[in-house]
């Protein structure tokens, strides 16, 4: 089995979810399936096929791809065992930083404003 993603590859994602996560789904089958998920989730709350134009797109948009869908996808990994982490408060810490992230790269891909340079660049 390999990287099914286009946004983002296993290691990205485990980069994010980071020491502590659990061995069970911070693997390439749970995550192969979190970032079809996120994927999804990023290309209809933006109203833009990336996964299908994402050839076609500049570095500096695939790279917010990147960030958005490996955030996103990694916040999944966490969430899915609280246990493995030292404590709750790294756990929450971990989600609270991704998420920050993963707002951040939604605003950014949202802004109707910046779609001709997103899309056309």
């Amino acid at each position: 089995m390999g990287d099914e993603g286009i946004f983002a590859t296993t290691a990205e994602v485990q980069a994010k979810a980071g020491a502590g996560a659990s061995t069970t789904y911070n693997v390439e089958s749970y995550i192969n399936q979190f970032m079809t998920e996120a994927e999804s989730y990023i290309n209809n709350v933006c109203e833009y096929n990336f996964s299908d134009n994402f050839a076609t797109l500049n570095v500096d948009t695939k790279n917010i791809l990147q960030e958005w869908a490996a955030s996103l996808a990694a916040m999944q990994v966490i969430q899915c065992d609280l246990s493995t982490f030292s404590s709750l408060a790294l756990a929450q810490t971990k989600l609270n930083v991704l998420y920050t992230r993963a707002r951040e790269c939604e605003a950014l891909l949202k802004d109707k404003n910046k779609q001709s340079f997103i899309i056309n660049s």
